[in-house]
């Protein structure tokens, strides 16, 4: 039990930083379009990438660096895109608060490919995912021996009940977001996280 809580408090220290993953669930949350899918990619990749870190894929990634650089270029691109059509919603005001404030399902909103193919992107493009989830969390669950697979059980603990309480308890914003202008607001800072965020990834190249 001490294993497993190990790995759900690291696992759950890595994922709170608010990034462009967490932002996106975020306002599919509020939006209350497609959560569930968003919810599941997020946490299933998690738990994908935490087995390979278990399973010792860690030390491979750190040997082939241009794994983490290919996905650094790539999110860059993906990140800021996404940060450039949040801008424009805020510049725009254009009207999303309709699928929040009305009860609307995600089928009223947008087609599922794009939500889809947005949140693979945000979360498989984004290099720290495999330096957090491969390196880092495979590196401290060898040292738990023969008990890394707990350890690991931990942290994928960790992401499953991140996002679902990200994803489904955000529509508790709705009342707030019933004001004029609030998702302006609201896509004015996922804009500026998506920009620090690209800005981040190619600073470290």
């Amino acid at each position: 039990m001490l294993v497993l809580l190990a790995g759900f408090g690291l696992g759950l220290s890595l994922i709170l930083a608010i990034g462009a993953q967490n932002a996106f669930v975020l306002r599919q949350g509020v939006r209350r379009e497609h959560v569930g899918v968003v919810v599941l990619v997020c946490a299933a990749s998690d738990a994908v990438l935490y087995a390979a870190g278990g399973a010792g894929l860690g030390a491979l990634v750190e040997r082939n660096p241009v794994i983490v650089d290919v996905a650094r270029w790539a999110g860059a691109a993906v990140v800021l895109g996404y940060g450039a059509l949040a801008a424009r919603r805020a510049l725009r005001g254009e009207e999303g608060l309709r699928v929040a404030t009305d009860g609307a399902s995600g089928d009223e909103g947008r087609r599922l490919r794009p939500v889809l193919l947005t949140a693979l992107a945000l979360t498989w493009l984004n290099p720290h995912v495999y330096l957090d989830t491969v390196v880092l969390q495979g590196s401290v669950a060898a040292t738990y021996g023969d008990d890394r697979w707990l350890f690991s059980a931990g942290a994928v603990l960790s992401s499953i009940v991140w996002f679902t309480a990200l994803g489904y308890g955000a529509r508790l914003l709705a009342p707030v977001l019933r004001r004029p202008g609030a998702w302006r607001v609201v896509d004015g800072v996922i804009a500026v996280i998506m920009v620090a965020v690209a800005v981040s990834l190619v600073a470290g190249a």
